[in-house]
């Protein structure tokens, strides 16, 4: 029997990825196609339903590999942190140009022109990806213009190339962010994709679950500090969750105790959630 993680391996009984040749069976393998997210989130389940729980989220610009499409449904595999999924056929399109730029607002809005005082034409998240053809100015604004002519404020966007100094000073501008369990955007966020987000705005690919994160990422820190010990940007891991050191004893951290991300006293956290999951599991440095 295999031992491949599902979450990030695209195998069923009946349709795998070839590339997984030789490691699973299924009755057919496929190479998949590439596709990119074309609203601006797009939700990743892990069944072919609305009602299906939400496992993690992709954000425009992103690319995936479909391997399926049936029913409205397309199964995929994200290019980002190779999560496995279903995700709304309608959400993808064709790979467009490369992106030139990223979002590095918490959120900004899309305008059919240069000027601000248009009909806003949607909303994208912190980390989302385009490709900008050129730009404008109106009344002392710079804009960034996309290849349907939409426009983003240029001071929200940053070359692709370019990376946030500091991951935490990411994260902090997070703060009050609502929770959503399975979000990975500034539009609502758990602790693992605050985590993602956060550090992919830095440069770094790291995968999607705390648990995944919690084996992986960085160094680990052994033996287990002293709390007291712990410096800006470590990694704090419970069983199921995730917060990140933002000082000698805070964390911000998405939770579901305020349905937010939120600064915390760690020692008020370990005392908070001692009684439902036991003591930290594991520290972790980026």
């Amino acid at each position: 029997m295999t031992t491949l993680d599902r979450r990030l391996n695209a195998f069923r009984s009946d349709l795998a990825d070839i590339r997984l040749k030789g490691q699973v069976e299924a009755e057919h393998l496929v190479e998949g196609k590439a596709a990119e997210v074309i609203v601006p989130v797009a939700d990743l389940r892990g069944r072919p339903a609305a009602e299906a729980g939400l496992d993690t989220q992709a954000l425009l610009g992103d690319m995936v590999r479909v391997f399926e499409e049936r029913d409205g449904w397309a199964w995929v595999q994200a290019g980002r942190d190779f999560y496995v999924g279903y995700m709304r056929a309608d959400s993808l399109g064709p790979a467009g140009p490369p992106a030139t730029h990223v979002v590095r607002a918490p959120r900004t809005f899309l305008y059919p022109g240069p000027d601000m005082k248009l009909q806003r034409a949607g909303a994208l998240s912190l980390g989302s990806r385009v490709a900008v053809t050129g730009e404008a100015e109106t009344r002392g604004t710079r804009y960034l213009l996309l290849p349907d002519g939409r426009a983003l404020v240029a001071a929200h966007l940053l070359p692709t190339d370019e990376h946030a100094a500091d991951y935490v000073t990411v994260a902090e501008t997070l703060l009050h962010t609502p929770y959503l369990w399975g979000g990975a955007s500034a539009f609502g966020i758990d602790c693992s994709g605050l985590v993602q987000l956060s550090l992919g705005m830095a440069g770094r690919t790291v995968l999607r679950d705390s648990d995944m994160q919690a084996r992986a990422l960085g160094a680990p820190l052994t033996p287990a500090p002293d709390l007291s010990d712990l410096k800006r940007g470590d990694l704090v891991f419970w069983k199921g969750h995730v917060g990140i050191m933002t000082g000698a004893d805070a964390m911000i951290h998405a939770n579901g105790y305020t349905m937010s991300v939120a600064v915390e006293r760690l020692s008020d956290a370990v005392r908070r959630i001692r009684p439902f999951h036991g003591e930290p599991t594991g520290f972790r440095r980026p």
